[in-house]
């Protein structure tokens, strides 16, 4: 019998455990020696359990940094290494693929449809082009519109395995307790809470097939709620992809974000009201070039407050949704539009402040600018987020994260929460487009 093929996948904690797990975890040709982590903190030095990689990994898989890919390739005769993880620009992907051919393994990706898990229910999945396009508040607006059509639906969120990844199997989050009980990082809250405000039930975990077998149990129609710009684990019957003005040209720029884009069914152009025009005439053109079969909806990101006087004619410190800012290279979210357009004296720069990992952070990411990312990956970075605050000197807060941060984070100056939802301004709508498919189902 030929010697298996030894290969790395090239991840984050996310898309690579699920490549693993559809894809390699019975492959008896296959011996994957290891997984590399970027993007999040505190990945590495972590294994992936033999509960979850199966018989052939009696020990698991390591986890190690990617500046170790080299000298893995070298040490294990590597013969492929492959990308798992999203929202690269194009540049990025291939400095990792000449980094890999140099060392003279095979570069590879997988294909789409390799990696999807068919569901048993009609799925409806949002994902998007960039990190921060407002494909959450475009999700939430999908789930109103099955309610309201008298569906049980069933939200599936893109992984965030930060914790005990044998615990974080299958995550079922219905009640904000549940929070609680599964050790959510702010990261993690962010997605989970606006779900169970409205009701929904949201899951989440490792193991994508174990999840839509649960889901299936108790939904009409599941959501696919993706993360990054990564593609849907489930083959969706009806594909939402949400593009930026206020990025245009990312849209065909980045991996695997122009994946999405020409798959889509419907494309939602969102953030039109803060959009130069032709800035959003780019991105309209790119979406006829690439998908000319796309149904497009242009919509706008409405912004309001729960307390303005926290901000008009103060100094205030702006936090914002972390990924969104890091690898998500926005210099803005909802809460400096907010600070802006209720009439702020002046932004705060939280940097003299900052301590431990909010410190590493700015360090990381010099182009953050004057707002202060909501970063919580984990406890150590929580406590930094709570004492960057309490440092900063400030009149107010303004917290533009999807969450009641104040539940969780301790903020000693006034704050008020920034809540924003899409709008749509242009016909069909998000509810005529389902409604049709909701007849076909």
């Amino acid at each position: 019998m030929s010697e298996k093929r030894r290969i790395i996948i090239i991840g984050a904690a996310g898309r690579d455990f699920h490549n693993f797990n559809t894809y390699y975890r019975g492959c008896e040709t296959t011996e994957v020696i290891a997984f590399t982590a970027a993007q999040i903190p505190d990945i590495a030095g972590r294994s992936y359990p033999a509960s979850l990689a199966g018989a052939n990994y009696p020990n698991g898989i390591p986890i190690f940094e990617e500046k170790e890919l080299e000298s893995l390739i070298a040490k294990h005769n590597v013969s492929e290494c492959v990308l798992s993880y999203s929202d690269l620009p194009y540049d990025t992907v291939m400095h990792l693929g000449s980094r890999v051919m140099a060392c003279g393994a095979k570069f590879s990706m997988l294909g789409s449809y390799p990696t999807m898990i068919k569901s048993t229910k009609p799925v409806i999945s949002v994902t998007a082009v960039r990190t921060g396009c407002g494909k959450s508040q475009t999700t939430r607006e999908v789930v109103r519109v099955l309610m309201a059509a008298g569906k049980k639906v069933v939200s599936v969120r893109h992984p965030m395995p930060y914790g005990d990844l044998e615990a974080m199997k299958v995550q079922r989050f219905a009640e904000i307790a549940d929070l609680t009980k599964h050790k959510c990082t702010i990261e993690e809250m962010e997605e989970y809470e606006p779900h169970i405000e409205m009701g929904s039930v949201i899951y989440s975990g490792v193991d994508y097939e174990a999840i839509v077998r649960q889901a299936e149990e108790e939904a009409d129609v599941i959501v696919w709620d993706g993360g990054n710009n990564d593609m849907p684990f489930y083959k969706p019957d009806l594909s939402i992809v949400v593009v930026d003005p206020l990025r245009p040209g990312h849209e065909i720029e980045y991996y695997p974000g122009e994946v999405n884009l020409r798959m889509a069914d419907i494309v939602v152009v969102n953030k039109i009201d803060s959009a130069y025009p032709e800035d959003i005439e780019v991105v309209l053109d790119n979406i006829r070039e690439y998908n000319p079969k796309a149904q497009i909806i242009l919509a706008a990101s409405s912004i309001a407050v729960d307390n303005p006087s926290v901000i008009r004619g103060k100094n205030v410190l702006v936090i914002e949704d972390g990924p969104t800012l890091t690898h998500g290279e926005m210099d803005l979210g909802a809460g400096i539009v907010a600070a802006r357009r209720f009439g702020a004296a002046e932004l705060v720069d939280p940097r003299p402040y900052t301590v431990g990992k909010i410190t590493e952070t700015f360090e990381k990411y010099p182009d953050i600018g004057t707002l202060l990312p909501a970063m919580g990956y984990g406890d150590q970075q929580m406590k930094d987020l709570e004492e960057t605050i309490a440092n900063t000197e400030c009149d107010g807060v303004v917290i533009g994260t999807p969450i009641n941060l104040a539940r969780f984070i301790k903020i000693n100056q006034p704050s008020t929460r920034v809540f924003y939802e899409l709008v749509e301004v242009s016909k069909p709508t998000l509810s005529n487009l389902i409604g049709e498919e909701l007849k076909k189902w």
